[in-house]
């Protein structure tokens, strides 16, 4: 019971961090900026290519429906997974999401939000319909529950499931087309971030593609992972305390 209550301070702790981050980066002593501690926690992008096989799973309207079909009605998809008595990262993914929808204004039902649960045994249907309004969702946000061993599939898929629904970590994922690989945000992604991914202009150097499973990373694959916070780049493997603000440019 310690453990988890720890993981769940912890995410509301950089849950609060992402939604108080107004304060501009300080200066090292040589120059470069370095974040905030009010900073947004950083957010590691990463490309990755998902098969996702036929599910069965149940929407919020009642209707038996399968994952792949889905994901693959011609929309980009933008995915989470929650539980409607979450009272941190699901609630912080979901305001987002609220978000997200508001700011895409007539484009939004173009876009086709999904929030599947890793509580389905708790969240009928039902419950799901009032956890929907309780955050305004639109006709293009759809929520899904279904069997556990179907949403312990559907996680398995997406490389989330962590075994216990109050150990699993904030995880956005998102495709602009069917057959496309999936952008992949670990930590609290931002409505701005989304955008830009949705508009076609994410930060294509601050990603790597992983090797399939089963395959070894060939030459120049998954080199690094980097991180995306507050307007400026880092590499995730970066030792140096200071982060540059200036804007970087794309490696040609």
């Amino acid at each position: 019971m310690g453990a988890r209550l720890g993981l769940l301070g912890a995410s509301l702790a950089g849950g609060l961090g992402l939604l108080a981050a107004l304060h501009a980066p300080r200066a090292c002593a040589d120059g470069a900026a370095v974040p905030s501690p009010l900073e947004p926690p950083s957010v590691t992008r990463t490309v990755v290519n998902y098969a996702v096989p036929e599910i069965a799973l149940v929407r919020d309207d009642g209707r038996a429906v399968s994952l792949h079909d889905e994901l693959d009605d011609g929309r980009p998809v933008v995915l989470n997974f929650i539980y409607t008595t979450c009272p941190g990262i699901c609630s912080l993914a979901s305001h987002v999401f609220s978000e997200l929808q508001r700011r895409l204004g007539s484009e939004s039902d173009r876009v086709h939000l999904v929030s599947i649960s890793i509580d389905p045994e708790e969240d009928t249907p039902a419950r799901l319909r009032e956890y929907a309004r309780r955050y305004s969702a639109g006709p293009g946000w759809r929520y899904y529950t279904g069997t556990a061993g179907a949403s312990i599939a559907a996680q398995r898929v997406f490389d989330v499931y962590r075994g216990d629904k109050m150990g699993h970590t904030p995880v956005t994922l998102l495709r602009l087309t069917p057959g496309a690989p999936w952008v992949r945000f670990d930590g609290y992604a931002t409505v701005d971030l989304l955008i830009k991914e949705l508009h076609g202009q994410g930060e294509a150097t601050a990603s790597f593609i992983r090797p399939e499973k089963g395959k070894e990373a060939g030459d120049g694959a998954g080199v690094s992972a980097h991180t995306v916070a507050a307007g400026t780049r880092r590499s995730a493997s970066r030792r140096s305390s200071c982060v540059s603000a200036a804007p970087q440019s794309a490696p040609r």
